[in-house]
């Protein structure tokens, strides 16, 4: 069966609608038509069983048999603070992350970054990274689809950190508190996690950081490469405070 996102617009009268490139994807690559039944996300927590009545070059049109309210999302809202990353760094965290459950990606300019990107480059790569996270999303399962931002830097990030929320960054150089202490009797219900590029970050980003109550943490006794350390740490996370290594949604246990 196939899985597709839509706007909550495209949702009227009981009745789906689906443009762009999903509409190629559903009549040449699934070869799907008129009877056959999609499960549609609104891309904010609704789903919905729809049978496919029409299809034309432009769009596809179907009817809602059912609306359901889908699992795949875990129950902590986890942000991946990324630095800037070179090649296809970014490219794969963000589909990793997308598929283990994040909840939004901000790109991070940071101080070691390799990476300087124009700002017309830089809403460019925002557009091919929130496609990725869109197909990632559709591929995993997941209701909703991650957001990724806008390039940012440091103080900015920083203003987004609601009261409540625990924010992590992990430092090579931390020697007193660990990942594993620092989540220990936490129950927060979002979490963000900031990680650096290729070089980590400056010991001025990280003081930074730390007066405005972020903590610093140690991974372990390993250096892990950028695109490593963020999706261990969210893994970590969503393991000790999220939904990971539980059962499928739906099944009673």
């Amino acid at each position: 069966m196939g899985y597709f996102f839509v706007s909550p617009e495209q949702i009227t009268g009981g009745r789906v609608t689906i443009t762009g490139p999903d509409v190629v994807h559903i009549s040449r690559v699934l070869r799907l038509g008129p009877g056959d039944v999609i499960t549609v996300m609104d891309g904010r927590g609704k789903g919905y069983r729809v049978r496919l009545t029409g299809i034309t070059g432009t769009a596809v049109e179907g009817v809602i048999l059912e609306q359901f309210i889908p699992g795949g999302e875990a129950p902590l809202k986890v942000t991946l603070v990324q630095g800037l990353s070179k090649g296809d760094k970014m490219d794969i965290i963000i589909q990793k992350s997308t598929e283990l459950g994040v909840s939004c990606v901000v790109p991070l300019a940071c101080r070691r970054s390799v990476v300087r990107l124009t700002p017309a480059k830089a809403r460019e790569r925002q557009q091919r990274w929130q496609r990725i996270a869109l197909e990632a999303a559709k591929q995993s399962r997941r209701a909703i689809v991650p957001r990724v931002t806008e390039v940012m830097d440091l103080p900015a990030v920083l203003d987004l950190i609601s009261p409540g929320a625990l924010a992590l960054m992990p430092w090579e150089e931390e020697r007193e508190l660990s990942l594993k202490a620092a989540l220990r009797g936490q129950s927060c219900g979002e979490v963000f996690i900031f990680i650096g590029p290729e070089g980590g970050f400056a010991a001025g980003e990280v003081a930074v950081a730390r007066e405005r109550g972020v903590l610093s943490v140690s991974l372990g006794p390993r250096i892990l490469r950028t695109e490593t350390a963020g999706l261990a740490t969210l893994t970590m996370i969503l393991y000790e405070l999220g939904d990971l290594g539980g059962y499928p949604a739906g099944t009673d246990r």
